[in-house]
């Protein structure tokens, strides 16, 4: 597959609209998923006719989807795979609700950063899988450096966010109308094939080079919609088949000619794809299974 990549041609930049869609993942546990889906991160459950669940914004879209299996070979976080999901929500009070949702939950953190561009809550699912929770400061507010922008890890202060909730009188028990996948963080096994398929074919822009041993890429200016990382999995191989952990994600392309497009880049490269209900499915170079949806297409 690499040989194909390197021989692709400059990029044409993916449609400026193009978002991120559910995220699938198997679990060990389905009912013991639901309950910290629903209590802990405030989704709203719809049960599918195929046995998965259907978790997201209460009469609104779908985020994540999950799928059973008590013998499902547990989650590996070495191997390429999701190093998080990322729930984008609308306001700094809607990160502070979220933040009283994980205390009431008794559910901890695994961290908490101010990225410059953002601030995030990271935990993990009863099952190891990744999640990040978090608001964006607007755009005018984003520093850059000549064409790439500036981000960072620095400490989130929660006391400052726990004082967003200083006038309120009731907890919000749900995430609000406005929330959305913001973005997906994959752990890969080689930075160079992860950029000649997520910039190269898929047209996404390079957004961030500055962290060690990641990049960031994303559509229309974004501070990013796929982030990449070879932290803990360089040059390893991918999880066992049917493993806990990311079964898929979702590519929101605009329209149907914007799919076609890049369905046309993933063919100059020679990548082949498959049909799904929920559009088409191409892999990564590290077996992720990638959906490519849009509106005409589903």
């Amino acid at each position: 597959m690499s040989t194909h990549l390197e021989k692709t041609a400059p990029p044409v930049s993916i449609d400026p609209d193009t978002a991120l869609g559910p995220v699938r993942l198997t679990v060990s546990d389905l009912d013991r998923s639901r309950e910290f889906y629903e209590r802990a991160i405030g989704l709203r459950t719809t049960e599918q006719d195929d046995g998965t669940l259907a978790l997201g914004v209460r009469g609104g879209r779908t985020l994540v989807e999950l799928r059973g299996d008590s013998a499902a070979p547990h989650l590996n976080r070495r191997a390429p795979g999701l190093y998080h999901l990322a729930i984008l929500l609308p306001t700094r009070l809607d990160l502070a609700f979220a933040l009283a949702r994980l205390v009431q939950a008794h559910w901890p953190l695994d961290g908490a950063s101010d990225h410059l561009v953002s601030e995030a809550l990271y935990l993990s699912d009863p099952d190891g899988n990744g999640i990040e929770i978090y608001r964006d400061r607007p755009r005018e507010q984003w520093r850059r450096d000549g064409d790439q922008l500036q981000m960072a890890t620095l400490p989130l202060d929660l006391n400052d966010i726990v004082g967003q909730l200083r006038d309120v009188s009731e907890l919000q028990l749900d995430v609000p109308r406005g929330t959305r996948m913001g973005h997906v963080h994959l752990q890969v096994s080689d930075l160079g094939e992860a950029e000649s398929f997520y910039h190269g074919v898929l047209g996404f822009d390079v957004i961030v080079r500055g962290y060690p041993g990641a990049l960031f890429v994303s559509a229309g200016g974004y501070h990013h919609h796929i982030g990449l990382n070879i932290w803990h999995s360089a040059g390893t191989a991918p999880a066992a088949p049917g493993s806990v952990g990311l079964r898929s994600f979702t590519i929101e392309l605009p329209d149907r000619r914007e799919l076609a497009a890049v369905l046309g880049r993933i063919e100059a490269a020679g990548i082949s794809t498959e049909s799904s209900p929920g559009g088409v499915i191409v892999r990564d170079p590290f077996a992720n299974r990638v959906v490519l949806s849009a509106p005409s297409a589903q």
